[in-house]
């Protein structure tokens, strides 16, 4: 009834007379823009909000800005395209219209706009009478945050310091949020102890936050017991955060007492509590306190509940146990996610589970689920590393959508299962397709041309890592490099790379090339990269026997005041296995199709 005769309603409310000319006395009075904005927020569909903004227009009410201002909040709720129309028609926006739309587009698909409408505010406040505040600061850091543009809010926070909006905590708060979510934990932590005894709850969550997010667990659960100490009240995101850090440390011991703590204090009628213990238990391989806690609850479960339960069976190895609970999810109506089979999935590419990898295909093409990113990258992932490639080829051939992890797991299936040319062939296809590469496909390359030996094109994929894609190469991405020139022949070369890394001596790229020494014979290289291995004091005996095998391999004897240096080394290594904690017999296994 409203979609339809809303125009009616209002001419009714108002004493509209039906008229072609703009009547800008109206609709003037204060009760009338409390009934207009009444009526706009019982708008439930933008179709609505149109009729109203129509009449507006015809009214002239879009010339009050107190009115306007309100068309444009609701506006943005329900349309943030519309309203970018709506704004831009204002000739001259107030600060609360400019905020509305900064705040809008902070929340929106695409926040770099909110960082051009700053600009524009910033350039109106040079001009005229025109102040920002510090609702202004709150939604432009949001931007820089969901962009994760350290620089501008680097820029954003200087203009905050100039202005001495750095005294509202909620801006501070702000830019603390930007800085963690950014990475930077230093200058994180440098805002937080300026604030002092100004923190509040929100403070103290989101430097947790932050630590969790660089993986600097300990600090998290430090940051709880300090927090604690000082008497703050804690949430459920308090709560969250540690639980997540404990799940990493594998602190069995705290994680026993906030799970006491987290019951006293009446969290375990909140399912995201209740998920973050049993996926915490999962982690530290106590699987069965999980269950009990899944069994025990009163709370409604949810699949990602579920799932989480799963996963912890699944990656504890009791994969029997888990399948039991995927029959067991049918029968409570719950119906299982990408994620739940992804998880199940990725436990039978660790294990060589290949028959229950298997069941969960056939359990996908029974239930006719659909075939996403996840759950396919999943599948190509399962069969490529349990030896079927050419049931990997099949899914992913099938998938119509993929990503850079589908397209990279392909390239690492062919490069297991010997077949580099197509892993570079494959690659190829990819950047053809418009995927930009990462470092994990950068890496996945670089292995499969080390196996196969493709010398020219896996020294061309490195070029093309930093050359065309701006990539920093890591360790391991020089490791694989060292390890293709190693296996060619190409020592020198390799000692040379190991010479230029960009980071500090590793012991391990060392290593590498003292291995290919010892195929190729090459005596004087060995020695002079065991003499590198004892000056970064990374010796171990099995560099001694790296080197007394390339000895054996060049048909040679070692010079001089080698075999004293090697006697001085046997006898250490005596020491050492004396010393040392004998180490079980490695096994492996995997299922047979």
């Amino acid at each position: 009834m409203f979609r339809t005769n809303i125009k009616s309603q209002l001419r009714r409310k108002f004493r509209i007379p039906t008229t072609t000319h703009r009547n800008y006395s109206i609709l003037s009075s204060d009760h009338q823009h409390e009934t207009l904005i009444h009526l706009l927020q019982s708008c439930e569909q933008i179709s609505q909000t149109i009729q109203i903004h129509g009449l507006m227009v015809k009214t002239g009410l879009d010339h009050i800005p107190f009115p306007l201002s309100k068309l444009l909040a609701h506006l943005c709720t329900q349309d943030i395209h519309y309203a970018a129309s709506v704004f831009k028609q204002i000739k001259t926006p107030n600060l609360f219209m400019f905020n509305t739309m900064l705040r809008c587009y902070s929340g929106a698909d695409d926040p770099q706009k909110g960082l051009v409408l700053f600009n524009r505010m910033r350039a109106q406040n040079h001009v005229e009478d025109f102040s920002l505040d510090q609702f202004t600061f709150i939604s432009v850091l949001k931007s820089c945050s969901r962009l994760l543009d350290v620089w501008t809010g680097l820029g954003v926070h200087t203009i905050v310091l100039k202005s001495g909006f750095d005294l509202f905590l909620n801006v501070k708060n702000a830019l603390l949020h930007l800085y963690c979510v950014c990475g930077r934990i230093r200058d994180a932590r440098h805002l937080f102890d300026e604030l002092g005894e100004r923190t509040d709850l929100v403070s103290w969550n989101t430097l947790m936050g932050g630590y969790l997010f660089v993986s600097q667990y300990d600090f998290v659960i430090e940051l709880f017991k300090k927090l604690h100490r000082e008497g703050f009240v804690i949430s459920v995101t308090t709560i969250l955060n540690v639980l997540s850090a404990l799940g990493e440390t594998r602190n069995t011991s705290f994680g026993e007492c906030l799970h006491v703590f987290s019951f006293k204090i009446g969290f375990f009628s909140n399912l995201n509590v209740v998920t973050a213990l049993v996926s915490m238990y999962g982690k530290q391989d106590h699987i069965h306190s999980a269950r009990k806690i899944f069994d025990e609850i009163n709370v409604k479960k949810d699949i990602i509940l579920w799932n989480c339960l799963i996963d912890g069976y699944a990656k504890t190895g009791l994969l029997e146990e888990a399948m039991e609970l995927l029959t067991s999810m049918k029968h409570h109506s719950i119906k299982p996610n990408s994620s739940t089979l992804a998880g199940l999935l990725s436990a039978c590419s660790a294990t060589g589970a290949l028959s229950i990898g298997q069941y969960v295909h056939d359990y996908i093409n029974e239930h006719r689920l659909p075939l996403d990113v996840v759950l396919g990258t999943a599948l190509v992932d399962m069969y490529a590393k349990n030896g079927f490639l050419d049931k990997a080829i099949e899914v992913f051939n099938a998938m119509k959508c993929k990503d850079v992890t589908t397209w990279t797991t392909m390239i690492s299936g062919y490069g297991l299962n010997g077949q580099a040319n197509r892993a570079i062939s494959i690659f190829g296809k990819m950047e053809d397709e418009g995927f930009v590469p990462n470092e994990v496909t950068f890496l996945a390359v670089l292995n499969s041309c080390s196996h196969g030996g493709l010398v020219d094109e896996g020294i061309g994929s490195f070029k093309r890592m930093v050359g065309v894609y701006k990539l920093k190469p890591k360790i391991e991405h020089y490791g694989c490099l060292i390890d293709l020139l190693g296996r060619a022949g190409l020592l020198e070369e390799v000692h040379a790379v190991i010479e230029g890394l960009p980071i500090e001596r590793d012991a391990t790229a060392w290593r590498a090339l003292l291995g290919a020494c010892r195929v190729y014979g090459n005596v004087d290289l060995a020695e002079r990269v065991k003499r590198e291995l004892e000056e970064i004091d990374e010796e171990h005996p099995a560099d001694l026997l790296a080197l007394t095998s390339t000895y054996v391999v060049a048909g040679t004897l070692p010079r001089g005041g080698c075999s004293l240096e090697r006697d001085n080394h046997l006898v250490k290594e005596m020491d050492f296995e004396k010393s040392a904690p004998k180490k079980e017999a490695g096994s492996s296994r995997i299922e047979l199709g």
